[in-house]
């Protein structure tokens, strides 16, 4: 099963071990767009550094964390799309995605490889694409 990350689901999940192992599932291809990555590490790193300045985790622990995520990517368990590949579908997954163009290219890239996304916002529901949240997708993959 192929599925489309949003950046928000794969900042929250990439943080738990059981969202590294769901996103590592066998069973399932994750895909991100190349926008919503770069949008995913900036965001990681920022949550990373809030929650090592209070001292949840150390300095060491952010960093390994930070490993194991650049890891399923090298790995190609979070295969990362280039715009190229979805761009020509900008303007239709705008025009559905009105709440926050900022995700077009999440819609776009699901248009593109005819698949679902995995998001925990709303703003994806009514896109056309179907949508999964962590919790269906766990339990379709058990």
């Amino acid at each position: 099963m192929i599925v489309v990350a949003d950046a928000s689901v794969l900042v929250a999940e990439l943080l738990r071990r059981r969202g590294r192992d769901l996103l590592s599932h066998p069973d399932l291809q994750v895909v991100v767009a190349e926008d919503q990555w770069n949008e995913t590490l900036h965001e990681l790193d920022k949550r990373l550094g809030a929650i090592t300045q209070h001292r949840q985790l150390t300095s060491a622990q952010a960093q390994e964390l930070r490993a194991a995520v650049h890891e399923l990517v090298a790995s190609h368990v979070i295969e990362v799309i280039p715009r190229s590949f979805y761009e020509h579908a900008e303007s239709t997954a705008r025009r559905r995605i009105p709440r926050d163009a900022r995700d077009w290219p999440t819609v776009a890239l699901a248009i593109a490889l005819n698949a679902g996304i995995l998001t925990g916002d709303n703003d994806f529901l009514g896109c056309g694409c179907p949508t999964w949240t962590v919790e269906t997708l766990a339990r379709e993959l058990e």
